[in-house]
């Protein structure tokens, strides 16, 4: 059976989300959001983009050292819910700044009123 890389990215993220939020064990930059997961064509590789609430670089860093830190655990969690795909991609963890731009945007539009 064929799998698309839409179709696995779109199961990638939905299953990646709560094995995320559960595996990686520092809690003090809250909830982790998953994105957008874009897989490369020979499905070698997935990259997922996550966001977290803070603005603060010294927690943005904190939650991608945390992320880094768990990425194996994360991969083989991953493997038990995914069943029907020979291997599993490598993760790639990026901050999506496009909330941080975005609220950045908003704060200077509110300024400028």
């Amino acid at each position: 059976m064929s799998i698309t890389t839409d179709r696995l990215a779109s199961l990638i993220q939905r299953e990646l989300a709560p094995i995320v939020n559960r595996e990686v064990k520092d809690k003090s930059f809250g909830y982790i959001n998953l994105t957008e997961v874009k897989v490369t064509k020979d499905l070698s590789f997935a990259t997922i983009y996550y966001t977290i609430l803070s603005d603060d670089p010294k927690v943005i860093e904190k939650a991608k050292l945390s992320i880094e830190e768990f990425k194996v655990v994360i991969r083989m969690e991953l493997a038990k819910k995914i069943n029907n795909i020979r291997k599993i991609p490598d993760l790639l963890f990026k901050y999506d700044e496009a909330l941080a731009y975005g609220n950045h945007i908003d704060r200077i539009l509110k300024t400028i009123k």
